[in-house]
C-alpha cells in the first residue's frame, strides 16, 4: 500500500517595489502580504506535520514565522525559488514593454524558446522545480506539507499535475 503525500501549496503575499519580475532578486513581503498570510493560513489551520518554503525572503520569513507559531518544522530548499529573469529581474512588464517590448510579447507568447537576456532557460527551471517536487513527495510520505513558494514554481507543478503541455 502506498501512503498518500498530501501538499498544499501557497504563494507569497504582496511584495515591496510592486509587480515585477523579481525572479531571484530578494524583496521582503509588505505588511499587506504578510497580512495576507496570515489570512490563508488561518482559514484552513494548523494541520500540516511539515513546512518547505523557497529561501527567498518573501516566503522562508512567513515559513519561519508559521512553524514557530505552531511548533511545525520547516525546511528551506532553493530547488523552490522563482526563475531567475536576467537582464529583467527588477523590471516592471510596463518598463519592458518601452524598451523592448516584442522580446517581452514574445516571452509570454513562449517562454521556452524566448528566454530573456542572461535568464534560467525554461527547461532548466522545470527541472529545477520537478526534481525537488518528487523528492518532497517521496521524502515525505503520508504526511500533509505547506509548500511556500512563488508564482513560477506553482505554475509548473500544476502544469506537470494537471498534465498540461
Amino acid at each position: 500500500m502506498t501512503s498518500i503525500t498530501c501538499i498544499d501549496l501557497l504563494r507569497h503575499g504582496e511584495v515591496t517595489g510592486g509587480q515585477r519580475f523579481r525572479g531571484s532578486t530578494d524583496h521582503p513581503m509588505t505588511e499587506r502580504g504578510w497580512t495576507q498570510m496570515w489570512a490563508a493560513v488561518k482559514k484552513d489551520g494548523p494541520h500540516w506535520n511539515r513546512i518547505v518554503a523557497s529561501p527567498l525572503t518573501r516566503c522562508a520569513a512567513f515559513a519561519r514565522a508559521l512553524g514557530e507559531r505552531f511548533s511545525i518544522p520547516y525546511v528551506l530548499d532553493a530547488r523552490f525559488r522563482e526563475m531567475h529573469f536576467g537582464a529583467w529581474e527588477g523590471c516592471s512588464a510596463a518598463e519592458l514593454m518601452a524598451t523592448d517590448g516584442q522580446a517581452l510579447v514574445r516571452f509570454w507568447e513562449d517562454p521556452a524558446k524566448h528566454t530573456p537576456p542572461g535568464a534560467e532557460p525554461l527547461s532548466c527551471f522545470e527541472a529545477r522545480v520537478l526534481d525537488a517536487w518528487r523528492e518532497v513527495i517521496a521524502e515525505y510520505a503520508g504526511e500533509i506539507v505547506l509548500l511556500i513558494t512563488h508564482g513560477g514554481v506553482i505554475r509548473v507543478i500544476l502544469r506537470h499535475v494537471l498534465h498540461y503541455p
